[in-house]
């Protein structure tokens, strides 16, 4: 701890909230730095997601989970992406609102699941709510097994 002395020679702690509020502001950057499952998934999430915005679905069933393709086939997943992303138009912002991560989810065998909520903004469609869920994949790849919009 740092000390200063005060001109009648008391020590007065003066860093101690500091210090603590560094340690604080470090702990919560790494909670969600990487090698956390949160930030992994996130970005498993966001890689995929621009391939639905760029209107690459058949690109984005391929690196889909294993459990997201065993559900779903890639001639239903076209249409199906087609007929709810296109009537929104482009994605203009798209903002992170909470990641969890969770070892169970309705409907889905046990695993390691972030489910990601993101606040957007599409060019016909003022606010919606994405629900993108990437799991740990048989390989250990984290990759989308659920997408939703509200």
């Amino acid at each position: 701890m740092l000390h200063s002395h005060s001109k009648d020679g008391t020590i007065m702690k003066i860093a101690a909230p500091l210090m603590l509020a560094a340690l604080i502001a470090v702990a919560t950057q790494t909670a969600a730095g990487p090698g956390h499952p949160e930030s992994e998934a996130e970005s498993a999430a966001r890689s995929w997601l621009a391939l639905v915005d760029g209107g690459s679905y058949a690109r984005s069933w391929s690196e889909a989970s294993t459990l997201f393709r065993r559900g779903v086939t890639q001639p239903q997943w076209l249409p199906a992406v087609a007929s709810v992303r296109e009537p929104l138009g482009a994605v203009r912002s798209r903002t992170l609102r909470s990641a969890t991560f969770t070892r169970v989810v309705s409907g889905a065998p046990d695993g390691d699941y972030v489910i990601i909520q993101f606040a957007s903004s599409f060019e016909k469609r003022q606010s919606a709510i994405e629900t993108v869920t990437p799991m740990k994949d048989v390989d250990g790849t984290w990759r989308v097994s659920g997408y939703y919009i509200k």
